[in-house]
């Protein structure tokens, strides 16, 4: 069959397009599976990694599913993220990536206790070491928690007791499920050097790290919403000025104090916490959304749990992997 030019540009123009996405192979044929996602309210499942796109289907909170790959959307928008799944593509920003990896438990606790990691997707804390007590709590992927003990309940099965720095009361959790954080993970980065600084730029939620005047750290983040426009400037719910971290926590149960507020939070376990102002606005890290470049947060400075990390590795104060808390006079944070 001999094209005319008008098919040929036509048919050239597609396949370039379908260079774009990675191909969708049947249902019924195997798949490399990039990682897992879980649902952290329900998102739909567009045809397309478009919002303009036909929905697909729907995926319900606390969903786990494969991931088959990463794309950027032909929308314009500060996140262009999606991925591929089973039947079309979903939104990133309400989808936790996550993994499903089960840890060997420890046979001993320390007196102080050790930081434990959380290493599946989601798991339920109990007020007792056995899986038919009440549950307290969902705690999700790379929180991390204080363990103070460990225990067998009467079926054999090994359970770690959780201390809430917050409510303070012991919790359990499946110790296969928790992974014992190491001194060496949360070493310094560039102990030795003295000129650090952090920029955050709230109109582009931009985050920037530097040593002396160089970049070594670059990412979008959330920070406190727009508030009003007051005196030509705009002014977020992220408190503009100049600051220093002063205090360090490497796990957080954070809370609104008004139970009946609307916008009242409660997210036991917030990983990597490098606070720098007086009424506890801190850079940590987030696993409620995905979604950084718009603000979400109530005036913290939300990051990727492992950005998050990072920061609390680089910046001063040092916080040792034993400390439950670290103070001092630390690295200066421009909000701007």
């Amino acid at each position: 069959m001999k094209l005319s030019r008008r098919n040929f540009l036509k048919f050239s123009s597609l396949s370039f397009a379908a260079t774009l996405l990675p191909p969708t192979p049947p249902d019924e044929a195997p798949r490399p599976v990039e990682g897992l996602g879980r649902v952290i309210k329900a998102s739909y499942v567009y045809e397309r990694p478009s919002v303009k796109a036909r929905r697909v289907t729907l995926l319900l909170a606390e969903t786990v599913f494969n991931i088959y790959a990463t794309v950027l959307s032909e929308d314009e928008n500060y996140n262009r993220t999606w991925y591929q799944v089973q039947q079309g593509y979903v939104y990133s920003g309400l989808i936790q990536p996550v993994r499903w990896q089960l840890q060997s438990p420890v046979a001993k606790v320390p007196h102080e206790g050790f930081l434990g990691e959380i290493t599946v997707p989601s798991t339920l804390a109990k007020n007792g070491p056995s899986a038919t007590a009440p549950s307290v709590y969902r705690l999700y992927y790379g929180t991390t928690h204080w363990i103070k003990a460990v225990e067998e309940d009467y079926k054999g099965r090994v359970w770690y007791r959780i201390f809430d720095d917050r409510l303070l009361y012991y919790s359990w959790v499946r110790s296969e499920h928790v992974r014992r954080i190491t001194a060496d993970e949360v070493a310094p980065i560039s102990p030795l050097v003295e000129n650090k600084r952090i920029e955050i730029e709230l109109e582009p939620q931009a985050f920037r790290c530097f040593e002396d005047d160089q970049l070594v750290l670059e990412t979008l983040c959330s920070t406190g919403p727009y508030l009003r426009f007051e005196n030509g400037r705009q002014i977020y719910g992220t408190p503009s000025g100049e600051w220093i971290i002063n205090r360090k926590r490497s796990s957080r149960h954070m809370a609104g104090d008004d139970f009946a507020s609307a916008d009242f939070f409660d997210l036991p376990g917030v990983p990597w916490v490098s606070y720098f102002h007086w009424w506890g606005v801190s850079i940590h890290g987030t696993y409620w959304h995905n979604d950084y470049g718009k603000p979400h947060s109530h005036g913290c400075v939300n990051l990727p749990i492992e950005t998050s990390k990072w920061v609390f590795r680089w910046a001063q104060p040092k916080s040792p992997v034993t400390d439950l808390e670290t103070n001092g006079h630390g690295t200066k944070v421009v909000v701007f």
